[in-house]
């Protein structure tokens, strides 16, 4: 009996010289380290979107809405010859109300505005000239982006990882220790800033220039985009 009691404790001694798994993925002789960086891309922009339309007022519903529906006939009109497609066309909003205060009161107002993308940077202000000449006089934008953000932002995601890896190399240098492998990356998101020309803010007022003021192109700049992604990447470090 005496026996058995001896070789339970052995037994029992064995297991606890072997510690559990760590969690976290580290050997019992590696020291974690977490690193967080960031990295930025700067890419020009290849799209615009403008938001644009027209406003009518008349005496009555059915007059409002012709005046409207002629004006946004020569607005889309402009924009096809400008190489516009008619996918690149979305209408954002349609309405038609009776005016109840002011001097207009008892008259009628039709809306209608649309969204366009203009893929042809080089033509985003003839295109603003166009349609406010042809009868648009509500507007907003220029909003700029990158058509394939993934493909632009593929520098920025290898530039936060190497900044990671050179931050956790600094550390384990001043530790006496090594990287020895890397547990786990992980995407922290990005952040997205748009740098542009003052020229191109003159293009955010609301109702625009009346068409006899428009005569010569809207200055334009697109400017750049700079993108700025985090990494989380948990390294093992080692003697």
């Amino acid at each position: 009996m005496r026996t058995i009691t001896l070789f339970a404790a052995a037994l029992t001694l064995a297991a606890c010289d072997r510690a559990a798994p760590d969690p976290r993925g580290v050997d019992h002789d590696e020291t974690l380290l977490t690193v967080t960086a960031t990295g930025r891309a700067d890419t020009r922009p290849d799209e615009a979107r403008l938001q644009l339309g027209v406003q009518s007022d008349a005496p009555s519903a059915g007059e409002a809405s012709r005046l409207n529906r002629e004006k946004m006939d020569r607005v889309t009109t402009a924009l096809s010859r400008l190489g516009v497609k008619a996918d690149d066309l979305q209408t954002q909003n349609l309405s038609l109300s009776r005016i109840n205060y002011g001097a207009e009161r008892g008259r009628f107002r039709a809306y209608n505005t649309v969204e366009v993308t203009l893929r042809d940077m080089s033509k985003v202000g003839e295109a603003v000239t166009a349609v406010t000449e042809a009868g648009a006089n509500v507007m907003s934008g220029p909003n700029l982006r990158v058509s394939d953000r993934e493909a632009a932002n593929k520098s920025a995601y290898a530039a936060a990882y190497r900044a990671a890896r050179a931050r956790a190399e600094a550390y384990a240098g001043a530790a006496g220790l090594k990287i020895g492998r890397v547990l786990a990356i992980r995407d922290g998101g990005e952040s997205q800033s748009i740098a542009m020309d003052l020229n191109a803010v003159a293009m955010e007022a609301a109702p625009v220039a009346p068409p006899s003021v428009a005569r010569m192109s809207v200055p334009f700049s697109a400017g750049r985009n700079t993108t700025e992604v985090q990494v989380r990447v948990d390294f093992a470090l080692k003697r």
